[in-house]
């Protein structure tokens, strides 16, 4: 239940409205809407930076009856601009956890509304398709609001991934290891990382606009290229990169953001999907060994299914179960793959950590 009978509101760029109560700080937080199929991991999702920009509906019914951890996060803040949510609960069960999602929100500025009829607005958004929201506890003025939404650019067109990449470079695991991968950081997970180090391999962490000659200088035996919030298409500066990467011989490693860079490096267009792909439950087939993968994912831009059949270079790799859309792309002359999904998985199945696996293989031959 909310913590307060303050009213708010929601308003969607059709002029679609809805209200409720206030939860987190008061205020108004505008961005994309879009929304997560997931029955758990709320922390997880709140705090990965591919959401950066965006006001996430979280479908499930209960969002905070277990609480919040401090370890329970995907970066170091809540990366979403705002949560809407049918009951957003102050109180919570698990003894575990270190506080309420309430006092969370407070701490990380998080506006939020409770009480939406969520289903009916999923079923709008699917219908209708993605498009900027605004929600506020401070102002009920519809007018006003719509004319502050207007204000919004749209996301399509939007390069955010150097905004919430590293300000600094860092490193992870055992410097002895003769495993060496240079990451960049676009917006990277944290258990992405745990999944490299876990298998071995010495991690440098590069901001987002490094270029490939200081990549080179940590003299990596592998790349890996982050997901991220964002369009990919104006990333110039890391098409660039990647495009060198590939020259290079190394073994890449895409996931998500870094599937798109991948396939706009052999000039394969990307483009916005009308409600992109969030939750995870969503069934993925690996056409190489005709397996079937259950896959979280978190994207609302796509690698076009035609240009990708087009290129002599590249082999699909993973299919959508859903909608047939691309989900895994590899190049037959160089070492490098990538997929649209998250198989570090956290929250979600690990049906897909294999992929890890492969990558270090590749390495280690």
């Amino acid at each position: 239940m909310s913590v307060s009978n303050l009213p708010a509101v929601l308003i969607l760029e059709d002029g679609t409205t809805f209200r409720g109560t206030a939860f987190g700080k008061k205020g108004t937080a505008t961005g994309e809407i879009c929304f997560n199929t997931g029955m758990t991991g709320y922390q997880e999702v709140f705090t990965d930076p591919s959401y950066y920009g965006q006001i996430l509906i979280m479908n499930n019914v209960h969002i905070g009856n277990y609480g919040v951890k401090a370890v329970d996060v995907e970066s170091d803040s809540v990366k979403v601009r705002g949560v809407i949510g049918r009951n957003l609960e102050e109180k919570y069960s698990r003894f575990m956890a270190d506080n309420s999602l309430q006092d969370y929100f407070e701490a990380q500025g998080v506006v939020a509304i409770d009480g939406v009829d969520t289903r009916a607005l999923v079923a709008h958004i699917r219908t209708q398709g993605a498009m900027n929201c605004i929600i506020s506890s401070e102002n009920t003025d519809i007018e006003s609001l719509k004319a502050e939404l207007k204000k919004v650019p749209s996301m399509d067109g939007l390069e955010l991934a150097s905004t919430v990449s590293t300000g600094e470079s860092y490193f992870l695991g055992d410097e002895k290891s003769d495993i060496r991968v240079a990451v960049l950081d676009f917006g990277i997970k944290k258990n992405i990382l745990n999944c490299l180090v876990e298998r071995g391999a010495y991690v440098k962490v590069h901001n987002a606009k490094t270029s490939f000659g200081e990549l080179e200088q940590f003299k990596p035996h592998g790349y890996f290229i982050s997901n991220g919030p964002g369009d990919p298409a104006p990333m110039d500066y890391a098409i660039k990169t990647v495009k060198q990467i590939i020259a290079s011989g190394k073994p890449l490693f895409g996931i998500c953001l870094g599937h798109q860079l991948l396939a706009l490096a052999n000039d394969i267009p990307t483009f916005k999907m009308h409600h992109g792909h969030r939750g995870l439950n969503h069934p993925v087939k690996n056409v190489i060994s005709g397996h079937c993968e259950i896959t979280t994912q978190n994207h609302g831009f796509g690698v076009d299914p035609a240009s990708v059949r087009a290129n002599p270079n590249i082999e699909i790799t993973h299919v959508n179960l859903n909608d047939e859309s691309i989900e895994g792309i590899r190049m037959k002359n160089k070492p490098a793959f990538s997929v649209q999904y998250h198989p570090e998985a956290t929250p979600g199945p690990h049906d897909s950590r294999y992929l890890f696996d492969q990558f270090i293989g590749m390495i280690k031959n």
